[in-house]
This record gives structure tokens, C-alpha cells and sequence, in this order.
């Protein structure tokens, strides 16, 4: 084959990739997009419910002197902050990516998810202080009432829940079936939207503070045990403060930009090598933009007479690999294995750029390519 047709059939493999690439990234867009819809609608209306009741249950509160349904309600509120704020994150993730955010807005959802376990954490350290001061000195609670309003907020709580984890799901199936319409490729389960968990934790922990408030005033009517209202608001805090932990945990995590859960680097490793053109993998990074989107970046180490329509071909059969295991946006380079730089990182599979950053430098050194 002369020169001429190889840099043809080069240049036709490179805009079919080309083409094959714009197609996949609108496929991802246009699922997730279809995702967030779903979580949108499903939020909204949790929203106006949670919202409508919360003043309902804050009166109730006030007025039979319950430090339970008080909490519940302050509870509450903080459910309808963290769905407007979720509802709100989501939004802002649609936009489109720009010159200055060039992988979009979609990271704002993990800093919401963030905020509303930490707002989690404050109120239940709100309702620990409260409960202590009433186990000194309980007051008169007018227990009927309070069972009263305990028992709606409970059925709005389930009806809530109920709502968020129906409108995950299908959004969930949705995109499974967008992602993997041909049998040939590999099923793989979608991850949770940490934003989506976060405001349904709210709702839960919201649910089991209901509950908690119905058992208190049960056995405050059957036993007189005034301090069953304080005692059910620990139990409501410690749930609280378990969920907001979790959700706070894994924000850090996403931004820090951590390995997702569900991945390991020693079986992407293990997955490139086996490919018989693949020498070494470094340099790996895998992180998270957001929920459920992964992104990946690499150097691979070939034969050094691999052709550039090879490579092309390489990077191709690598991606579709990656896909298969949950990583959507992929970057890998190409290195001969004379490469002057490859001994730098021939004994790492993970590049600790720090090492390489003089004082005042702004680039990854030994990476001119």
C-alpha cells in the first residue's frame, strides 16, 4: 500500500472515530439529560408536599409542647431546602459546557449533595442539645395531639419517599435501556445519583422521626413516660446524624476527586494489559465528575513501530472496554516503550505529579507531547 492510501484510510478511520465519539458523548448527554428529568419532576412534587406539611407539623408542635414533632418539623424544613436545592442543582447542571467549565456545571449537584449532609449533621446536633435539656426538665406535652400530627407526618413522609425512590428507579431503567438497547453489550448496573440519595436520605430520616414521635406518644399515653419525647429525639437525631455522615463522606470523596466506588485501579490495569498491543499502563486516574459519570485518563506503553492508524485503532478497542465497566469519558495516551520519559513512571501505575512541580511551575513536567 503506497503512502497516499495508508494517510486516505488513516484520515477515514480518524473522522469515522471522530463521528463514532460525538455520537457516544451526545448518547451520554442525552441520557443523562432524560435522567435528571426524571429526578426533576419527581422532586418538584415532593417539594410542594413536604413544604405544605412542614407548617402544618410546626404548629402542631408548638401547640402540644412536643420537642419530637418540633424536631420533625425543623426536620422538615430541611427536607424542603435540600429538594429545592437538589431541584435547583440539576438544573444548573443542564447547561452546556464552556470555555472556562469544560466539563459543564454537573459537579454543582455534588456540592449540593455536600451541603445538605452537613445542614443533616447541624440539625441533629440541634435536637441532641434540646433532648438533654428536657430530660432535666420535661414539659406537659398534650400527647393525643401529637400522635395526631405524628401519624399524618408519617403518611406524607411514606408518600414522599415513596415518590423519590419510584422516580429514581425509573429514571435508572430509563437510561439502562438508552445505554444498553443491544444485547451484545455488557449489562451494567447504573450507580446512584449522590444528589438524588442525599435529599431522599432527608425524607427518610424525616419518615423515621414520625415514627419515633408516634412511639413517644404512645407510650407517654399508656406509661406516663414523659421522657419517651426526649429520648425519641435522639433516636431521630442519630439517624439523622448516621445519613449525613454517609452523604458528606461521599461528596469529599467525588471532590477530591477519589477512585469511584465500584472501581479498582488493579482491574483497569489488568483489563488494558491483557490487550495483546498493550505493554504497561501509568499515569492512571480514574475520578468522578459526578454521580455516575466517570472519567478516566492514562498513558499505555506499545511496540514502537505501531503505526498511528493502529494507535487509533488501539485507543478505540480501550474505550469500548472502559465503557463496558462504567467509565464514559476516556483519555489515553499513546507511548512507544523507548519513549525518553516512560522511565519515570516504569515501576508506577499511579503518577504522583508533586514530584515533578518546581517551585513556581504550572505544568505536568516531563509531559511535552
Amino acid at each position: 500500500m503506497n503512502q497516499n492510501n495508508l494517510s486516505t484510510d488513516e484520515h477515514d478511520h480518524n473522522h469515522h472515530s471522530h463521528e463514532h465519539s460525538h455520537d457516544h458523548d451526545d448518547q451520554l448527554e442525552s441520557s443523562s439529560s432524560q435522567d435528571t428529568k426524571g429526578y426533576q419532576r419527581t422532586l418538584l412534587f415532593s417539594f410542594i408536599i413536604i413544604t405544605g406539611y412542614m407548617f402544618i407539623e410546626a404548629i402542631g408542635g408548638w401547640l402540644t409542647g412536643s420537642l419530637a414533632l418540633l424536631s420533625d418539623a425543623g426536620h422538615m424544613l430541611s427536607d424542603a431546602v435540600a429538594l429545592g436545592a437538589t431541584l435547583m442543582a440539576f438544573k444548573i447542571g443542564e447547561k452546556s459546557a464552556t470555555h472556562q467549565k469544560t466539563f459543564g456545571y454537573k459537579r454543582f449537584e455534588i456540592l449540593v449533595a455536600g451541603v445538605n449532609g452537613a445542614t443533616l449533621v447541624i440539625i441533629a446536633l440541634m435536637i441532641f442539645y434540646e433532648a438533654i435539656k428536657r430530660f432535666n426538665s420535661p414539659p406537659e406535652i398534650a400527647t393525643q395531639g401529637m400522635l395526631i400530627v405524628a401519624t399524618v407526618g408519617m403518611l406524607v413522609n411514606i408518600l414522599v419517599a415513596w415518590l423519590m425512590h419510584r422516580g429514581s428507579h425509573a429514571a435508572e431503567d430509563d437510561g439502562h435501556e438508552h445505554s444498553h438497547g443491544s444485547d451484545t453489550k455488557k449489562e451494567c448496573k447504573k450507580p446512584a445519583n449522590l444528589n438524588m440519595q442525599s435529599a431522599y436520605l432527608h425524607v427518610l430520616s424525616d419518615l423515621m422521626g414520625s415514627v419515633a414521635a408516634i412511639i413517644a406518644a404512645l407510650l407517654m399515653m399508656g406509661f406516663g413516660w414523659v421522657w419517651a419525647d426526649a429520648v425519641a429525639s435522639v433516636i431521630v437525631a442519630i439517624l439523622i446524624l448516621v445519613s449525613g455522615y454517609r452523604v458528606v463522606r461521599d461528596s469529599v470523596h467525588i471532590l477530591m476527586e477519589g477512585t469511584p466506588k465500584g472501581i479498582a485501579l488493579e482491574d483497569i490495569e489488568q483489563r488494558m494489559v491483557a490487550h495483546t498491543k498493550v505493554q504497561k499502563v501509568h499515569d492512571l486516574h480514574i475520578w468522578s465528575i459526578t454521580s455516575g459519570l466517570h472519567a478516566l485518563s492514562c498513558h499505555v506503553v506499545v511496540d514502537g513501530d505501531m503505526s498511528i492508524l493502529d494507535a487509533s485503532i488501539l485507543i478505540a478497542e480501550l474505550e469500548q472496554g472502559l465503557l463496558d465497566l462504567g467509565i464514559s469519558h476516556a483519555t489515553i495516551q499513546v507511548e512507544s516503550a523507548a519513549h525518553s520519559h516512560a522511565g519515570a513512571h516504569a515501576d508506577t501505575l499511579i503518577c504522583d505529579i508533586s514530584d515533578r512541580m518546581p517551585a513556581g511551575a504550572g505544568g505536568h513536567i516531563g509531559h511535552n507531547h
